[in-house]
C-alpha cells in the first residue's frame, strides 16, 4: 500500500462518521434532553432571507413550539414576511420541519404572540398586518393601517385555523401603528380572573388636531375569557409626556395572581430603556402608571421577555441584551421580589444579540429563543436551554 493510498484511506474512515451524522436540527430525539441548545432557524434557508421576532410556548403535550417571522426578501421589518413554525418533541433540542402559520402572500403577518390556553390546551396566536408595501413611518402617519387577527390550534401546533380579524374588538379608531407582544402572551392560571387569556401590545395615537408628525406611543393589554373567540380591550397607558413612552411589551402572572409588564421605552426622557407596571384585575387597569426600572439599567433599548417559573419561592425572570449602547451579550436576570428589582445572573454568549423570548420547560428548566450571530444579532434563532434550579434567593450558581 502506498503513502499516498494509505492517506486517502485514513482521510475516508474520519470523514465517513462525520457523513453519518445528521444535522442537530434534523437528529433523532434524544430522551434525557441532554442537549444545551439547538438553532431552530438560520438566515438565508427554507427560502427566507431573515427569520426574527422569537416567541416560544410549551404546549399540554410537552411539545415546544418556535415561532418566528419569515421574512422573504430581507431583513427590513416590512414588505413579504410569513409567521412561520417549527415543533420540537424533545425539549428543544431537535425540531420538525418548517411549516408556515400565517402566509403573508406579498404583505407582512408578524408579531406573533402565541398561548396555550389552561382550560382547553388549544394553542392561541395573535398576529398582526399590513400590507407588504406600507412602512411603519407610514402607519404611523396615517398612509396605511395595520391590522389584528387571531388563530387557533388544536392538535398540539401542527395545523392553525385560517386567520380572524380582530382588529374591531382591539383597536382604537385613532390609533396607527399596533403590534402584539412581540413574545409569548399570557394564560393566567389563578384568581378571580383563571382561564383569561392576554396579550400585552402597544400603539401609537394620531397626533392632534393642527399638528403634524408621528402622534405618540402607547401601551395596552387585549384579553379574552372564553378562548380566543372574542376579545376585549384592556388597560390603555399612552400619556402623551414624552417621559415613559410605552413600546414593546412582555408580561408574566405573579404568584400573588397581578399581572407584571416589562416595557421598552421608546424614546421616553426617563434614565434607561426599561418602563414596568402592575395590574391586579386581570389586566383591565393598571395598579400605577408605568415608570422606569433602573435595575435593568444594562439594557439598551431593545425588546426582551419575562417568565414567571412556577414552584415555591420561584423567582421572575427577565432575558435581554446586556450593553447599554449595543444589541449583543444576551443575559439572565432574576426578581425575587415580584420585579422590584432585578439582579443579572447569567450571560449567555458576549455575541451580538436582540429579541428574545424565555419559556418554562420542566420544574429546574427554562428555554430561552433569540435572535444572535457571529457578525450581527440576525444570524440565526437558537433555542438555549437553561437550569434554572440554583435560581431561588437565596441560591448562587
Amino acid at each position: 500500500m502506498t503513502p499516498l493510498y494509505r492517506t486517502l484511506l485514513t482521510a475516508l474512515a474520519l470523514l465517513t462518521p462525520l457523513a453519518a451524522v445528521p444535522p442537530a436540527e434534523a437528529a433523532p430525539a434524544h430522551p434525557s434532553y441532554g442537549c444545551a441548545s439547538s438553532v431552530p432557524y438560520v438566515s438565508g434557508r427554507g427560502g427566507y432571507h431573515t427569520y426574527r421576532i422569537p416567541a416560544v410556548v410549551r404546549t399540554r403535550l410537552g411539545t415546544v413550539l418556535a415561532f418566528a417571522e419569515g421574512r422573504r426578501d430581507g431583513a427590513g421589518d416590512s414588505g413579504a414576511i410569513d409567521v412561520v413554525l417549527r415543533r420540537s418533541t424533545d425539549g428543544g433540542c431537535t425540531w420538525g420541519p418548517l411549516t408556515v402559520v400565517t402566509a403573508g402572500d406579498g404583505d407582512t403577518r408578524g408579531n406573533p404572540a402565541p398561548v396555550v390556553d389552561p382550560r382547553t390546551g388549544a394553542v392561541v396566536l395573535v398576529t398582526c398586518w399590513n400590507s407588504g408595501q406600507a412602512t411603519e413611518g407610514q402607519i404611523m402617519s396615517g398612509e396605511a393601517e395595520r391590522r389584528v387577527y387571531v388563530q387557533r390550534s388544536g392538535d398540539d401546533g401542527r395545523r392553525f385555523s385560517p386567520p380572524a380579524d380582530i382588529t374591531a374588538q382591539v383597536k382604537r379608531s385613532d390609533w396607527r401603528w399596533y403590534a402584539t407582544g412581540p413574545g409569548h402572551a399570557v394564560a393566567l392560571t389563578r384568581g378571580p380572573y383563571r382561564g383569561r387569556l392576554l396579550v400585552p401590545a402597544n400603539h401609537s395615537v394620531a397626533p392632534s388636531a393642527g399638528s403634524s408628525g408621528r402622534g405618540h406611543d402607547g401601551g395596552h393589554a387585549l384579553y379574552s375569557d372564553d378562548g380566543g373567540r372574542t376579545w376585549h380591550l384592556g388597560f390603555v397607558a399612552d400619556a402623551p409626556h414624552g417621559v415613559a413612552n410605552v413600546n414593546e411589551t412582555t408580561a408574566a402572572q405573579l404568584p400573588d395572581g397581578r399581572l407584571y409588564f416589562n416595557a421598552r421605552d421608546q424614546y421616553g426622557s426617563a434614565p434607561g430603556n426599561r418602563l414596568d407596571a402592575y395590574s391586579g384585575d386581570g389586566g383591565r387597569s393598571l395598579d400605577r402608571p408605568y415608570t422606569r426600572q433602573p435595575s435593568l439599567s444594562d439594557v439598551p433599548v431593545v425588546q426582551g421577555s419575562v417568565l414567571q417559573l412556577r414552584g415555591p419561592d420561584a423567582p421572575l425572570l427577565f432575558s435581554a441584551p446586556s450593553v447599554p449602547t449595543a444589541r449583543r451579550a444576551l443575559a439572565l436576570w432574576s426578581s425575587a421580589d415580584a420585579g422590584r428589582t432585578f439582579t443579572k445572573r447569567l450571560t449567555l454568549s458576549d455575541r451580538p444579540a436582540a429579541y428574545s423570548d424565555l419559556v418554562q420547560l420542566g420544574p429546574a428548566t427554562a428555554g430561552v429563543l433569540y435572535e444572535t450571530g457571529a457578525d450581527h444579532g440576525y444570524e440565526s434563532l437558537e433555542f438555549r436551554r437553561l437550569d434554572v434550579s440554583w435560581l431561588t434567593p437565596a441560591s448562587g450558581p
